[in-house]
Formats: structure tokens, C-alpha cells, sequence
């Protein structure tokens, strides 16, 4: 959530934590028979506020144990902590209950004054976001800023996955140790000034749902520290955030390029769907950086500096330069390109330099955008290398545990913000809860990616020197076509491994059924291992020689490698083999 340029200070309110807490509890009359405890009168009912301030005794029950059901004040505390998105008044209660002196302690109203007082709280929103130390019962939404620029001190990105967006500056004013699930559709304002305030961003909250929301940030900030950019959005799927962005950055009549290879959903969207915005499309193979310079001279750019940022919609196209000037030109005057592709490939793991064919766009005027799903922000940095923007399918290997479906993009905040405008008015909004399990993904994204990285390398090896596969495709092997590349611009190969098995279709199915640890399944990166035959699984409504123009033969394989052990996984890979 941007952060607001003014800055205010709300003033400490100080409270009284027991006067909206009633309660009943039993009393216990010991020396009471069974069966014929007295009760209290109505107007004897017992108040927290009453318990607390000598109210017992000056009733003459002074004589009376009062007792709280079995782990009452370590629920209470459990549920307040957990539900309250102001939990002030409730950790009090809870605190002086659990660690306070004794009911009748004369020393109990001091303390609770104390606790009170101490629950007050200042909030300072500043240009670099809100230092939150502690909660006001302000009846707002607690919003923060990025904790981008203070994660500098995490040296790996191990530890940026597991406290990035949430020890330093969790929008979510809570002291849960993982971010709350925040449901709900939209939010309120006390006064309408307080709108108006948020309006011309005086004042910042939330509005909407589908524009926002304290979980769902966290997530994004997340994944920015991770990747090292300005801002992320993230959406309900990949395909989503695919659409999105092309849809935001090539503007009707437009004109872009895409790889041969790619996930056939993408393709079949570029293909025949952006023609019917006019769009034209140039499809070149993922290496052929000539043929990439060629269709860029075609409809460049000229007289914009390299590295500069153009947004677009129907009508004009808006020039953000280097010095943060503006401008904006007739869209018949000039016209954009947008280079597309993944990296690596799906799913014979192509690998594009991104460094040169980022020099080589930014020098004609275009945008260049990664999809770098299969590589993870672990193994690739693709901003780092110089695309302007990177996607990932967060349903693989962010979220890593086939449970949730989601996608993201990161880059500079001024073409993220355009490509937040468009999804704002789609509406494929990540549900909060979905978002949760993306943040709860990503702590152990490190670990699971070294495991695959690893199995997947050794695998690899295995089944390239293995008498019935033909042929095996992965960057970590120097039979790769861009084995080099990928050496110079991945720290790992990355967990998926395609390969043709020495025979037909029939065959290789009998290879498939024969495994005993991989579901087969969709999708990959998640901690279990998941196989498919593309020809089935996502190519079977084509013909052979339709599935032939992509490369997709009868006997090709592709096999995600989860967290299992390595040598159970090899053990039943060979024994599948043996089985053709």
C-alpha cells in the first residue's frame, strides 16, 4: 500500500480497559451443600469493572471465590491476539488477568492504570512509511509501509522469505507472530472528512476489497524484497497477471514479440486474442536475439533514452524520463513494443539472456517483461539483469505446496501502478486467505528450492546417461543450448526436468503409470513431485502434427521434483525404466 506523503501524529488516548468487559463468573460455596448453592440477585450481577475496583466487598461477598473456566485467560489472550484488529483493550484484560496481583490486592487499580496508560500509542506516518509502536483504539485500519529498505541488514535470501513484509513493518497492527488473515470485503471510515482525507491522501486505509488488502500486502512486499523491486501486484492467478500486463502495456494497434516456447495458455492468448485489439505479434525462438532485433526496428521507438518507462492507454502514450519528467504524444505518432517471454522456457527450459536483450529493447524504446516462474526469484534476478518487469505463477514454486492459486508481477512503481489501474477494474483479486498461504509459502522457499535445485541437477545426470531416454532438456547440463546463459545469470537450474523416453506414446505412458512418488498432475514446484506427458495433459485436442509444430512429441516428459529424498526418488525412476 503506497504510503501517504503527509505526516501526522495521533495523540495517546488513554482508556479504561475494564469498562466494556462484563462478566459471570460462578461463584463457589465450598462449604455449600451440592444442590443448594445460593445465587445472585440481578442487581448483584458482578462486573469486571465491580470485581476489580472493591466492588465485592463493599456488597459483603467478600467471602466469595470467583473462578474463570479452565485456560479462560490463556484462550482470551489466544483469541484476541489472533481476531482483534485492535487488540488493546483485550491484551490488557488479558494481561492483568494472567500476571496482575491477586483480586483483592489493593495494589490491582494501580496496576491496571499502569497498563492502560502504557497501552496508549503513537502512530507517525512519514514519506518512508508508519513506525507502529503499539495500537490506539482508533477504530481505523492499521496500514504500514514496506519494510524494503529495512531488510537491507538480511544478507540471504532465506531470511528475506521468512521476515521480509513482516518483522519490520507489518502493515497489521498485531503481535501474532504470523500475519492475521484480514476478511473482509471493505472498509470504513468514521467521518466523512476522514473519506475525503483518503481521497487526496491525507489519511491513509484501505476502501475496497478488490483494491486492497493488509494481508495481501504483506505477500507483495514480500515477494519485492525479494526480487529488489519498487512494488509488486499481486492477482488471483498467472494467467491472470499475464493478461494483465499485456493488456496494460500494449495499447490497441500496438506491437510486441514473444519466444516459440512458452506455457500454451499464454501463447493462445497472445495469439489469438490480443489480434483482436489490433495488436500485432512477432514470435521469434527464444535464442534468436537477430531475429528479436529485427522485428524491435520495425515499429520502434525514437528519441526516447534507453532504460526510460512508457505507459499506455487507448489514447496517449505517457513518457516518464530518467529525471522523473513527463510527457505525453498521440498514439498515431508513435508506436510501442513490449518483449514477452519466459525464462526458462516451458517446458523445454530455453533460457533468454536477459541482460542483452534488456540492452538491446531499452535501446529501441521497449519494455522488456520476464516470466520467470521456473527460475524462482531464488535462482534468477531478472530485474537485476535488467528486464523492467518479472512475473511468477505464484501456484509453483512461491507458494510450493500445490494449495493456492495465485500470480504476481514486480518492477518500478510508475508500470506497476499502470498495471494496477487495469486489474482494479477486472477484479481478479487474490482472496486474503489465498494470500496467507502464498506468505506461509515463501518461508520455506529457500529450502525447498536448494532440495529441488539439487534432486533435479543429480536426476538430470541420471537419466541423460540412461540407454532409454533419448533426450533430456534442463540448463544445468552442458548438452543445454543455453547451458552458458544460464550459468551466467542463475545461481540454480531450478526443480522441473523434461525428457523424451525411447519410445512412442503407449510407451511412455507405461513409463508414467509405472511411477510409484509423482502424482500424475498440472502444474509444479510444490514440495510434492508431479509428472506429466504434455501431448496428454495439455496438448491432447491437438493432433500429432499439430503438437509436432511446438515441439511437443508423443515421448516427452516432464517431471517436477518436490522435497522427497533423492535416492527414493532416483530408486523409482530407474525401476519405471526398467518397465519399457
Amino acid at each position: 500500500m503506497a504510503v501517504s506523503s503527509c505526516s501526522f501524529t495521533l495523540s495517546p488516548r488513554v482508556f479504561n480497559p475494564y469498562s466494556s468487559f462484563e462478566c459471570r463468573p460462578d461463584p463457589d460455596f465450598s462449604s455449600a451443600p451440592i444442590g443448594d448453592k445460593p445465587r445472585l440477585a440481578s442487581s448483584q450481577r458482578v462486573t469486571a469493572s465491580s470485581l476489580y475496583a472493591g466492588g465485592i466487598s463493599s456488597r459483603g461477598l467478600s467471602s466469595l471465590i470467583f473462578r474463570f473456566p479452565p485456560n479462560f485467560v490463556r484462550q482470551l489472550s489466544i483469541k484476541a491476539r489472533r481476531n482483534c484488529s485492535n487488540i488493546g483493550v483485550a491484551q490488557i484484560v488479558a494481561a492483568s488477568w494472567s500476571n496482575g496481583p491477586a483480586p483483592d490486592s489493593p495494589s490491582l487499580a494501580a496496576a491496571a492504570s499502569a497498563q492502560a496508560a502504557a497501552a496508549a500509542v503513537t502512530v507517525t506516518v512519514t514519506n518512508d512509511g508508519a513506525a507502529v509502536e503499539g495500537c490506539i483504539d482508533n477504530g481505523s485500519v492499521q496500514i504500514g509501509g514496506s519494510d524494503n529498505l529495512t531488510t537491507t541488514f538480511l544478507s540471504s535470501d532465506g531470511s528475506i522469505t521468512v521476515h521480509a513484509g513482516e518483522r519490520l513493518g507489518r502493515g497489521i497492527v498485531t503481535d501474532a507472530i504470523t500475519t492475521p488473515v484480514v476478511n473482509t470485503s471493505a472498509y470504513f471510515f468514521k467521518k466523512t472528512q476522514e473519506l475525503i482525507d483518503f481521497k487526496e491522501k491525507r489519511h491513509q486505509s484501505f476502501e475496497y476489497g478488490r483494491y486492497g488488502n493488509p494481508t495481501t500486502v504483506v505477500a507483495e512486499e514480500k515477494i519485492s524484497a525479494l526480487e529488489g523491486a519498487e512494488s509488486t501486484l499481486i492477482m488471483a492467478s498467472g494467467m491472470c497477471a499475464s493478461t494483465v500486463m499485456l493488456m496494460a502495456l500494449v495499447p490497441a494497434g500496438g506491437y510486441m514479440v514473444t519466444t516459440t516456447d512458452c506455457y500454451r495458455k499464454t501463447r493462445m492468448f497472445i495469439e489469438n486474442f490480443l489480434p483482436k485489439m489490433g495488436i500485432s505479434v512477432t514470435v521469434i525462438d527464444p535464442a534468436d536475439v537477430d531475429g528479436l532485433e529485427a522485428a524491435l526496428n520495425k515499429n520502434k521507438v525514437s528519441g526516447i533514452e534507453s532504460g526510460s518507462l512508457v505507459f499506455l492507454d487507448l489514447s496517449f502514450y505517457f513518457y516518464f524520463g530518467n529525471d522523473n519528467s513527463s510527457f505525453r504524444v498521440n498514439s498515431d505518432s508513435i508506436q510501442v513494443s513490449l518483449f514477452f517471454t519466459e525464462s526458462p522456457t516451458n517446458p523445454f527450459l530455453r533460457c533468454v539472456d536477459i541482460e542483452r536483450v534488456s540492452k538491446l529493447c531499452h535501446s529501441k524504446g521497449a519494455l522488456v517483461c520476464i516470466d520467470g516462474t521456473f527460475a524462482t526469484p531464488l535462482n534468477q534476478k531478472a530485474l537485476a539483469l535488467g528486464a523492467d518487469l518479472v512475473l511468477h505463477s505464484a501456484t509453483k514454486f512461491i507458494g510450493g505446496h500445490n494449495d493456492v492459486l495465485a500470480g504476481c508481477i514486480s518492477g518500478p512503481e510508475k508500470l506497476i501502478t499502470e498495471i494496477r489501474t487495469l486489474h482494479h477494474i477486472l477484479g481478479g483479486t487474490l482472496n486474503p486467505n489465498a494470500a496467507y498461504l502464498i506468505i506461509r509459502g515463501m518461508k520455506t522457499l529457500h529450502l525447498r528450492v536448494q532440495q529441488q535445485n539439487s534432486t533435479a541437477l543429480r536426476m538430470a545426470e541420471v537419466l541423460e546417461a540412461h540407454p532409454r531416454v533419448r533426450r533430456v532438456y534442463y540448463p544445468g547440463l552442458p548438452s543445454h543450448p543455453e547451458h552458458e546463459i544460464a550459468k551466467q545469470q542463475m545461481t540454480g537450474f531450478g526443480g522441473v526436468v523434461s525428457f523424451e523416453v525411447d519410445g512412442d506414446l503407449m510407451t511412455t505412458i507405461k513409463f508414467v503409470d509405472a511411477l510409484k512418488i509423482p502424482y500424475i498432475a498440472p502444474s509444479f514446484g510444490g514440495c510434492e513431485s508431479i509428472v506429466d506427458q504434455p501431448a496428454i495433459m495439455s496438448y491432447w485436442d491437438l493432433s500429432q502434427a499439430e503438437r509436432r509444430k511446438y515441439g511437443i512429441e508423443d515421448n516427452l516428459v516432464r517431471f517436477s521434483f518436490g522435497v522427497e529424498d533423492f535416492e527414493d526418488l532416483k530408486a523409482d525412476v530407474l525401476q519405471a525404466l526398467e518397465t519399457i
